[in-house]
């Protein structure tokens, strides 16, 4: 029996459920980024009263510091360790091995890497990194993958994807916690022909789920757009489908769109703490001269409890003097925006309203009345 339930279609959009042992999550979902076992300035509490159904943690992170047998022997799993008692995502590592360590060398056991904390060597493969994800607990892991950069050649893509086809068996192959789903990560960069063999070889092994991975590495944002609006609707229709580390509103919204149900990014968190605020009108940068006395709300048409609180200018201020409450009050906000748009887009798509507030969302967003 699988984990996720389709509940209504809407053009190529879907509003669906996942089962988990900590909860069910209602599609589509965003998920905040906790990398090191923490979304950054927000408690737990926090992320319950924005409506948060389910967060991602990091394997590699947290793999390096605390460590995952520290995390499995203080709190049983990362669940008690941060006190979040909802479902919780991590990925495999893959993408922090290659991105941030300063030398890798990829072999078929894995990857052999420098730490980018203080230099030491490391090794994760499969079986490693089901270990960690294993020991955190966590309710849907992620396959360990080879995350090539793009632009890459057909050639290499293709060596790229036997590799992670190579290693997702292995990962199938490993005991988790019974209530673990595994999800499988479909690669192949911007060819058609190699994302469909990879997902009809990763189906053979029977994921609960599967992820888009390797998009948003390089390739322009109109491309991964389209071929997404071509490939997702070949994706199984009772998996859910997961975009993995994407991104904009509006490429969550687009993914919406063409059929995903599963986003997750750092960009509300990693921008707050730069000063960009999300608003419905488009971004806005929070620390320019011209909302020093403005008295309005961060955004007028956001009743979340940052905006229904706080002027711009005290934000504004709150910044320039380098308070951390500027950053986390425009944090909190940011992902309401996100998980507003998610529950409001899964809303409109029960309604068989969606394409109304796709047009309707869009037009107002790239307005960038406040810009």
């Amino acid at each position: 029996m699988g984990i996720f339930t389709l509940e209504k279609t809407d053009g190529q959009a879907r509003a669906g459920t996942i089962q988990t042992a900590h909860g069910v999550v209602e599609t589509p979902i965003f998920m905040p980024v906790g990398t090191r076992a923490s979304v950054k300035t927000m408690t737990s509490e926090d992320l319950e009263s924005l409506g948060a159904q389910i967060i991602l943690g990091n394997t590699y992170h947290l793999y390096l510091r605390p460590g995952h047998d520290l995390i499995d022997r203080v709190g049983g799993g990362l669940h008690g360790f941060m006190n979040w008692q909802k479902p919780i995502l991590t990925d495999s590592g893959g993408f922090q091995v290659f991105s941030l360590s300063d030398l890798n060398k990829v072999t078929e056991e894995g990857v052999v890497f420098q730490s980018h904390i203080d230099g030491s060597r490391h090794m994760i493969g499969p079986e490693k990194s089901m270990e960690i994800q294993k020991g955190l607990g966590s309710d849907i892991v992620m396959v360990f993958d080879e995350c090539p950069a793009l632009p890459a050649t057909k050639e290499r893509l293709r060596e790229s994807m036997e590799l992670t086809l190579r290693w997702a068996k292995r990962c199938k192959d490993y005991q988790l916690r019974d209530y673990q789903s595994l999800f499988g990560i479909v690669q192949g960069g911007l060819h058609f022909d190699l994302r469909s063999e990879c997902m009809e070889r990763l189906e053979e092994l029977d994921f609960p789920g599967l992820a888009l991975g390797g998009l948003s590495v390089g390739e322009k944002n109109e491309e991964m757009v389209e071929f997404c609006r071509k490939f997702c609707p070949t994706m199984p229709v009772n998996k859910p489908r997961y975009l993995m580390g994407v991104g904009k509103p509006l490429d969550v919204l687009n993914g919406i769109k063409n059929g995903l149900d599963m986003f997750d990014c750092v960009l509300p968190t990693r921008n707050a703490r730069n000063g960009q605020l999300l608003t419905h009108k488009g971004p806005l940068n929070i620390k320019k001269e011209r909302f020093k006395e403005d008295k309005g709300p961060l955004d007028p048409d956001c009743p979340c409890r940052a905006c229904t609180k706080y002027s711009r200018a005290y934000v504004r201020h709150l910044f320039n003097v380098g308070e951390y409450l500027g950053g986390q009050l425009v944090t909190y906000h940011n992902l309401y925006f996100y998980l507003k748009m998610a529950r409001e887009a899964r809303q409109h798509i029960l309604a068989g309203t969606f394409d109304e507030y796709y047009q309707s969302f869009y037009k107002s967003y790239t307005s960038n009345e406040y810009s």
